[in-house]
């Protein structure tokens, strides 16, 4: 009949776990992008790739072969004002172009690590919780071993009584 006095105080004391954090985001997910965003995004994946890069090689391969080897006609000839005209203003428009994509990616970048933040707060919030649930595990095993001990204790003592009543009987 002891052992209920213990359940109860075990009831009351044990864990309900509880949220009390925010939920996990998806950062890719969070916000729409406008139509310059997805343009300056689509710019810079575009100029960033290999495929840019072998395609202007060649033109411009093409542009020097055709204007320093053409027997008639040179519309750029030889250093190539033009074709230097075309590639600086080139630059001009893609280098702000890109840094709107980089500046954009580093806001989402930025996002991102908040998040990481906040997922690691919330796992360690959770090992927390986890931690306090173990120890109450322990303290009602001792508990339970404890109770075991006086009960163990208590049955050797009721058998080894009326053995001692019997043997002092018996040597009389």
């Amino acid at each position: 009949m002891a052992a209920a006095p213990v359940v109860e105080k075990w009831k009351q004391l044990r864990i309900r776990h509880a949220h009390h954090h925010p939920s996990v985001r998806n950062v890719n997910q969070m916000a729409t992008l406008t139509f310059g965003e997805r343009v300056a995004d689509g710019f810079a994946a575009m100029m960033g790739s290999w495929t840019f890069i072998i395609i202007q090689s060649f033109v411009l391969a093409l542009w020097v072969m055709v204007n320093a080897i053409a027997w008639f006609r040179h519309w750029d000839p030889y250093p190539f004002i033009l074709l230097n005209l075309a590639l600086s203003f080139q630059a001009a428009y893609a280098a702000p172009i890109i840094m709107m994509s980089q500046n954009r990616q580093a806001a989402k970048d930025r996002l991102a690590a908040e998040n990481d933040y906040f997922i690691n707060v919330k796992a360690e919030e959770e090992v927390k919780a986890i931690m306090s649930h173990l120890e109450q595990q322990d303290e009602l095993m001792i508990d339970i071993l404890h109770h075991l001990e006086v009960q163990h204790k208590e049955m050797l003592e009721r058998i080894a009584s009326p053995l001692d009543g019997a043997g002092a009987r018996q040597e009389k």
